[in-house]
């Protein structure tokens, strides 16, 4: 691909639309931009490891994924040529990514680098977006399971990535149940199966996960 092809992909993303050629090149090298190929199959983003920057793919195909608290793959994005990905995780600095990425077709990206930014008056602004970005992302898995017992555990297991074992639960039975977009008898009845079945402990706001399920 050519420098104009380039361009011209990258200025479909929000980022760069509508700069004129020297202003994209000039954005380009204050992100830092480092161009990467992957053959089909290769991972791009690796789960557990740290994200300092975000990829705008320029051809091919990346599908983002992540587990659930049984091992089945979830697909949480699939990236086309001009769109970006892992921008919040890298806004956030995060060190041990949630989430993972294959290019599921020979694939180039780039890899843009936000540290200029982070002396920007506006990165505050953009921390608090992206902040607000991986909560919902998280609800969203969390809503996407089909039985209420798959709904507890995924939100039991994102919980425990920062906490652990033991987790701290950040609402009340009834707050849980509206999260959860559920009846809070029906909440309360299947926290108590699940502790009776050795899944799960708890004492009011306070989750233990057993080890056999993790």
């Amino acid at each position: 691909m050519n420098e104009a092809a380039l361009l011209d992909v990258i200025r479909i993303n929000p980022l760069f639309e509508g700069m004129s050629d020297a202003e994209a090149e000039a954005e380009l090298m204050n992100f830092d931009a480092k161009r990467q190929d992957y053959s089909r199959g290769e991972t791009v983003l690796q789960l557990g490891g740290p994200v300092t920057r975000f990829g705008l793919l320029i051809s091919g195909s990346v599908q983002v994924m992540t587990d659930d608290i049984n091992g089945h793959h979830m697909i949480m994005a699939t990236i086309e040529p001009g769109q970006s990905f892992a921008e919040s995780l890298c806004i956030q600095n995060t060190l041990e990514s949630p989430v993972y990425a294959q290019a599921i077709q020979p694939s180039s990206i780039l890899w843009l680098s936000p540290q200029r930014l982070r002396t920007s008056p506006c990165f505050r602004f953009m921390l608090m977006l992206s902040r607000k970005t991986l909560s919902m992302n998280d609800r969203i898995q969390v809503l996407s399971k089909l039985t209420l017992r798959d709904k507890l555990l995924t939100l039991f297991s994102l919980l425990s990535i920062t906490q652990g074992n033991e987790i701290l639960l950040p609402f009340d039975r009834e707050s849980l149940a509206a999260y959860l977009g559920a009846n809070r008898t029906a909440v309360s009845r299947e926290m108590s199966r699940m502790r009776d079945e050795g899944l799960i402990d708890f004492t009011k706001s306070t989750v233990k996960l057993l080890t056999h399920i993790i």
